[in-house]
Order: structure tokens, then sequence, then C-alpha cells
């Protein structure tokens, strides 16, 4: 992707988590990444266009900091989920704007088929570390998967509107992990 490109993308990311999907006006982007609203439309066509990318945005910033250096499936899965709720600028803008895109979704038909490979392919990766963690007759991973990406982006939202504290969203994340993945052998 080519740097201007990515500039941009930033600059979405920003003005979206600062001020909602109705917030973004290509001119204020423009200013905002320091860019001609021109280069803006070469590289996107259009509004629908910059959502989409700054979607997959969105989610290649979430797999930087997620990416867990552990290699035992189980803390692997802690690591990656966890790593969803903490108090850095890229985990916070990254977070508001995921939250901003799929409110919009609601309303925005065009955004809701990449809102949801997203959140799917986001699904898969915990789905095959709680396979790899756990034995599949006592959990079913995908459902189990489903409920802790879930709970993130819930968690993530209280600690955001200041209705949870970071450390208490991290303690109830912890412990619905241990609750959906029981010990092998239990």
């Amino acid at each position: 992707m080519s740097d201007r490109r990515t500039q941009i993308l930033e600059a979405a990311v920003r003005v979206i988590a600062q001020d909602g999907v109705r917030g973004l006006r290509v001119d204020k982007l423009a200013a905002t990444a320091e860019v001609s609203t021109a280069l803006i439309y070469y590289h996107f066509k259009d509004r629908s266009g910059i959502l989409r990318a700054a979607l997959a945005h969105i989610n290649h910033r979430a797999q930087t900091y997620t990416d867990a250096p552990a290699t035992d499936p189980r803390a692997r899965l802690e690591q990656m989920l966890l790593q969803e709720l903490q108090d850095t600028a890229d985990v916070r803008e990254t977070s508001l704007a995921w939250g901003e895109l799929r409110a919009t979704a609601v309303f925005d038909p065009e955004l809701r088929t990449p809102l949801r490979t997203t959140t799917q392919s986001w699904n898969a990766d915990i789905e095959s570390l709680i396979r790899a963690a756990t034995d599949a007759s006592t959990v079913a991973p995908a459902d189990a998967a489903e409920r802790l990406t879930a709970l993130v982006e819930g968690l993530s939202e209280r600690w955001h509107s200041g209705s949870l504290t970071l450390a208490r969203a991290r303690e109830l994340l912890a412990g619905a992990i241990a609750l959906e993945l029981p010990p092998v052998g239990t």
C-alpha cells in the first residue's frame, strides 16, 4: 500500500473515532491527512470506498497489536483477546472506529458485507485457537468464539464510554475466557 494511501487511512480512522462515520467529510479527511480532496478521490473513488478501506485498515491495525507471541494456544488466545483492551492511542482509536462502523452498518447495507466478513475472519481465528486449546467435546469452539468476540466489543464500548474501568473490563474478559475454556480433562 502506498504511503499516501496509508496516511489517508490513518486519518480516516482518527476522524471516524473522533467524529463518527457521520462526521467523516472528505474535506475534513483531506485536512487531517494533509492531502488534497482530489487525492482522496483518486485512491478511494467515493465516501463508501473510504469507509470500506477504513474497515479493512482497522482490521489490519488490530492484527498488529493482537499478534500474540505465545506458542501455547490458550495463552495466545488470552493474549489476543486481552490486547483488544489496552489503554493506548492505537487500540482506543481502532476500537472506537470499529464500533462506529459497526453501528453505521445497521443503516448502511453497503457496510454490512465487509463488516460481516471481517467479523467472521476474527471469529475463525479465535475458533482455531479454541480448537487447539480445548477438548472439543466440552466446548463448541465456534459458539465460544462468537461469545468471546462479542464480549470484547461490548466491554470495549463500556470502557470507552466510561461505564466500566479498563481493569474491570479486562477482569471480566479473563473470567469469561476461563468459563468458556475449561482446562482440558475437566
